[in-house]
């Protein structure tokens, strides 16, 4: 009789033990949420960020640039580094790229598409793999996938994060550059994942080409705010995992923005067109 009402005391007090445990647990996690939602007002208010109603008039040869939108990073449980869950950001930027797709093909205006497509055999560390040449996490989102019948359209698949870097072709030419000034593109409107990488990454040596006139006639290279995404990889994930670092939705879409900014792109709120 003891040793039962022993077990069962020892039953219930480990059962005790779990529920405060969750709720330890679940304290901490609203805690750290709240931190970071305080961390990003804060952020906002140290490094604001200045953003632009761009308007694209006629007279300006304006290009878009989608960088990858597709299935590996948007679309829900598509792959290692897809989506776990609906997300808002992501999301609204999908809507927001393809309604951009729609009026630069209407009115005949160069879009330029770079497809994150990894060879099995080179990873992208830290990052796990993903993306890989031939499967359909390489593959534009179905709300863009129209895009690739588009004349206007130029597909490029690359395997870095930079869309200008992995432009270059084998013999040193450049897609990208090439498609600049072909196009005589005065105006690129930056649009697609992520914010803070690939985004970023492709800004920044634009930027730089332009600066050194390799893309000539390029003027000013806009990013726009709600037609790009990051991803969410909060402080309560990354704890269970060793190579990737935290990484917070809002904070780091934010940084990405204002790095961007910093290097000489210009931030916009909202995108419209005049004649």
């Amino acid at each position: 009789g003891n040793w039962t009402n022993h077990r069962k005391s020892s039953s219930i007090s480990i059962f005790l033990i779990n529920i405060n445990h969750s709720i330890t647990l679940t304290y901490y996690y609203k805690k750290i949420g709240k931190m970071v939602i305080k961390t990003v007002d804060f952020l906002k208010n140290e490094i604001p960020i200045e953003l632009e109603s761009v308007i694209i008039t006629e007279d300006i040869k304006a290009g878009l640039v989608l960088v990858d939108i597709i299935n590996g990073f948007c679309t829900v449980g598509a792959g290692n580094l897809a989506p776990r869950e609906p997300n808002r950001q992501i999301s609204e930027m999908i809507d927001e790229s393809s309604r951009l797709a729609r009026v630069f093909c209407d009115k005949k205006l160069p879009v330029v598409a770079f497809l994150d497509s990894h060879h099995p055999d080179k990873l992208e560390h830290p990052y796990p793999s993903h993306c890989i040449t031939g499967t359909d996490e390489s593959n534009l989102v179905p709300a863009l996938r129209w895009v690739e019948n588009e004349p206007n359209v130029t597909i490029r698949r690359k395997d870095c994060y930079d869309g200008y870097i992995g432009s270059f072709q084998e013999d040193g030419s450049n897609v990208f550059v090439d498609w600049v000034k072909n196009n005589q593109i005065q105006l690129l409107l930056v649009v697609g994942v992520c914010t803070d990488i690939c985004v970023l990454d492709f800004v920044c040596s634009t930027l730089s080409a332009k600066n050194c006139g390799f893309l000539n006639p390029l003027e000013d290279v806009v990013v726009y705010s709600q037609g790009c995404a990051t991803f969410d990889f909060p402080v309560s994930m990354a704890r269970n995992t060793k190579d990737i670092s935290p990484h917070p939705q809002e904070l780091m879409h934010h940084v990405g923005l204002y790095m961007a900014k910093g290097r000489g792109a210009k931030i916009a709120k909202e995108v419209s067109f005049s004649n």
